[in-house]
């Protein structure tokens, strides 16, 4: 897909500039860079000093989704923002720019023990990316976040469903410890049933 073509197929890019055009106070830029045809223009966006966050945003998002790597570094920045619909975007972006370094940073925003808080994007984005990284990191996450008094319960529930749709037997241990969990618990024996070896599959 190229930067020309994304803004009339791709439904979260309409999505994003509705959000930035109150962010960008009708500022020029925005719709130059909304309309931007050159990928050359939006790269310059993200490496040149002084732009506003918005701009940065919306160049990366574009260049992430017609697969230009260049967007790599902009979008995994977004990827863990305090702003959760800016880390919806970048997750969107970065599960379409297929870079082979997108799992491994999924994977270690999504065991950092102090963005936790910030980690319910970077795992559903591992869910999505299936790759080789995504079982170990989603099973390290939830195990931590069974720890009593774990307040990121819905990181945990992210993890959980995500190692449901896996369906990876590695995931058995965590998932049947986190059966106790009252917030946890149905989502687990869902998850369990997917499992190789378990009867039933799918969701109910």
């Amino acid at each position: 897909m190229s930067v020309a073509t994304l803004s009339v197929m791709d439904e979260e890019f309409r999505s994003l500039v509705d959000r930035l055009a109150s962010e960008a106070a009708d500022s020029p830029e925005y719709a130059r860079l909304v309309a931007a045809e050159d990928p050359e223009e939006l790269a310059r966006v993200l490496v040149e000093p002084h732009r506003p966050l918005w701009a940065r945003e919306i160049a990366a998002f574009r260049l992430g989704c017609a697969g230009d790597r260049r967007a790599f570094e902009a979008l995994v920045l977004l990827l863990n923002h305090r702003d959760p619909e800016r880390c919806v975007s970048a997750a969107h972006a970065l599960a379409r720019l297929d870079d082979p370094r997108t799992p491994r940073a999924a994977a270690a925003l999504a065991t950092n023990t102090l963005r936790t808080a910030y980690a319910l994007h970077p795992v559903r984005l591992l869910t999505d990316l299936r790759a080789p990284e995504s079982v170990p990191a989603l099973v390290a996450t939830l195990q931590r976040l069974l720890a009593p008094g774990e307040p990121h319960w819905r990181v945990a529930l992210a993890c959980v469903e995500g190692l449901g749709c896996l369906a990876d037997a590695q995931a058995r241990p965590v998932l049947t410890a986190a059966l106790p969990h009252p917030r946890l618990g149905t989502a687990a024996a869902e998850a369990l049933r997917r499992l190789p070896g378990e009867c039933g599959s799918g969701r109910t």
